[in-house]
């Protein structure tokens, strides 16, 4: 889809993909504006039905990493289908020859093969580990330390995030790596192959918190914590009338605003005495944050979460309720029209859904309002007239051949 105006509206990108690190990738850069066309095969591909689904089986996943996108499908499994990819690919455009794919690139879509046909081709090429060999956010995960160190305090049980973290970091880590690329040829007319690991994500961002030193040192605790904060005080509590919530004193002003609002400064001051600790240091505050958690429980425990709100409100206390997806969407104002990149938008064959735009706000380039997904091929048509001046008798050619719907 063009977008005038928009950041990265000169910015052609085609991708082939599935699941989440490449679409969100794609997705990233479309919602900066960038023209991105994902192509799949004839009928869908491996995240076509990827839940969350509608009652029609309808994906919401695919909907929500596909807004802002042009979708196209074509027969890959014959080579005239590859090669009207390899073309979309090539085309010519000075911001155009981008390709982002974490699918096995082979044949008329191999790097060596795209770059006979434009020799300035940018390529990203997702792969699971530096070797080429597969994995997923799920088998990443439990090889890089956290699994052992999430759930109830005590439990011996690994515990895995639903979220799919190192996919997340890897799709923006994608849209950075074809920016620059791209900075690059803009500069120098070279083109670049790019290859991205999900595994070393995790190992970078393991080594970044400094999870790996900790290790190296032989100082790594390996016990599940709960839900207590790491290296500073962060505990949930349940309210007189069953929430939780989450109170943090991470930096000295937080500390402080708990301290105040809850009236526990004498406590405090027995613990640290007891243990010849300084409580506002936040080493000190991690290391006793159980007796910590004794002296703030029973006074959550005897107030509803109106009277806390109120109090940590007046306070300016860190905090956050717990709540479900429903209860974010119907509570909450940043999951609502009051924030700048919500919205409720129609999307085709289902009806109205929550729509989110970048986050990236910008303050003297047009932001993208939020922009539906495509239905499933729905652009095929639309992108070979635009991008390789498909006739319609050569469109229709290819529909009877069966290469597109």
């Amino acid at each position: 889809m063009n977008f005038p105006n928009a950041a990265l509206s000169d910015l052609r990108i085609v991708e082939g993909s599935a699941f989440v690190a490449a679409p969100l990738g794609g997705l990233t850069l479309a919602q900066l504006g960038a023209d991105v066309i994902r192509f799949d095969h004839l009928g869908g591909g491996l995240d076509s039905h990827r839940w969350p689904v509608t009652n029609e089986n309808q994906s919401l996943f695919w909907i929500g990493l596909n807004r802002g996108k042009s979708s196209i499908q074509v027969d890959l499994k014959a080579a005239k289908g590859r090669e009207i990819i390899s073309d979309l690919i090539t085309a010519p455009g000075r911001d155009a020859g981008i390709f982002l794919t974490n699918l096995p690139a082979k044949d008329e879509l191999s790097y060596e093969a795209l770059r006979k046909k434009r020799p300035d081709l940018i390529m990203v090429s997702l792969t699971g580990n530096y070797d080429g060999t597969s994995e997923v956010d799920y088998t990443v995960h439990p090889s890089f330390g956290y699994p052992s160190i999430t759930g109830p305090s005590g439990s011996k049980v690994p515990v895995n995030s639903v979220l799919p973290t190192w996919d997340l970091i890897l799709g923006n880590m994608v849209a950075i790596a074809i920016l620059v690329a791209e900075r690059r040829r803009r500069a120098t007319g070279e083109g670049e192959l790019i290859k991205i690991a999900l595994s070393d994500v995790a190992l970078s961002v393991v080594g970044a918190l400094g999870r790996l030193s900790q290790a190296h040192i032989g100082t790594e605790e390996i016990q599940a914590d709960g839900n207590f904060l790491y290296g500073a005080f962060g505990a949930n509590f349940t309210t007189k009338d069953n929430c939780e919530v989450m109170l943090v004193g991470l930096t000295p002003r937080q500390w402080a605003s708990i301290k105040n609002a809850l009236e526990i400064e004498d406590e405090l001051k027995e613990i640290a005495e007891k243990h010849g600790v300084n409580l506002d240091h936040e080493a000190d505050r991690f290391r006793f944050r159980r007796e910590i958690s004794d002296v703030i429980r029973p006074i959550i425990n005897q107030a509803s979460l109106k009277d806390l709100s109120a109090l940590f409100s007046k306070f300016n206390v860190s905090w956050s309720k717990y709540q479900s997806f429903t209860e974010l969407l119907k509570n909450d104002p940043r999951a609502s029209e009051a924030n700048p990149i919500f919205s409720y938008k129609n999307q085709e064959g289902i009806g109205e859904l929550p729509n989110i735009s970048s986050p990236i706000r910008f303050t003297h380039t047009n932001n993208l309002v939020s922009q539906p997904a495509p239905q499933f091929g729905a652009n095929t048509e639309e992108v070979l007239k635009r991008i390789l001046q498909l006739s319609e008798s050569e469109i229709q050619s290819l529909k009877e051949s069966n290469l597109i719907n």
